[in-house]
């Protein structure tokens, strides 16, 4: 998809971040969560996406040497156009410039379009936390990316 910008995220964003957010998930964040994200999370880290409007959204959370992708999104109309893929490599070159170790997520085992593309960029799959989700208690299956030659 063309005349894509990504960029941080701010408060003003919210709004916009958090319909994605409703579209995407069955159960989503509010958006007084996203405005906490922005005002009180000094270790969120989030982007989003957008042509005129939000188009998608991710996030990150910088927790000692590890980075934990909370959240990416990406409206319905918009899918499929690789900007969840930049959406990503962003949040790996940020992670990347806090020098973090490794990152990790947690994906629900029925997505198969996300745990392709985790696989893709090189995201390696860890196991599986049982009946993670709470709205059908689906497992959410666990991805590691090392971002230098520890072993996680």
């Amino acid at each position: 998809m063309s005349n894509v910008l990504i960029r941080k995220m701010t408060v003003a964003d919210a709004p916009g971040v958090h319909a994605v957010e409703r579209e995407s998930f069955a159960t989503p964040w509010t958006l007084e969560a996203f405005v906490a994200e922005m005002t009180q999370n000094p270790n969120a880290y989030y982007l989003v996406a957008e042509t005129e409007e939000i188009i998608g959204f991710a996030g990150l959370w910088h927790i000692a040497d590890e980075g934990h992708i909370t959240n990416v999104a990406v409206k319905r109309g918009a899918r499929g156009n690789g900007i969840g893929e930049a959406l990503l490599i962003a949040l790996i070159g940020q992670a990347q410039q806090l020098d973090l170790r490794a990152m990790t997520l947690e994906v629900r085992v029925s997505n198969t379009p996300a745990r392709t593309l985790y696989e893709k960029l090189g995201f390696l799959y860890a196991g599986t936390r049982k009946r993670y989700y709470q709205d059908n208690n689906e497992d959410a299956a666990i991805y590691w990316l090392e971002l230098e030659g520890d072993e996680l």
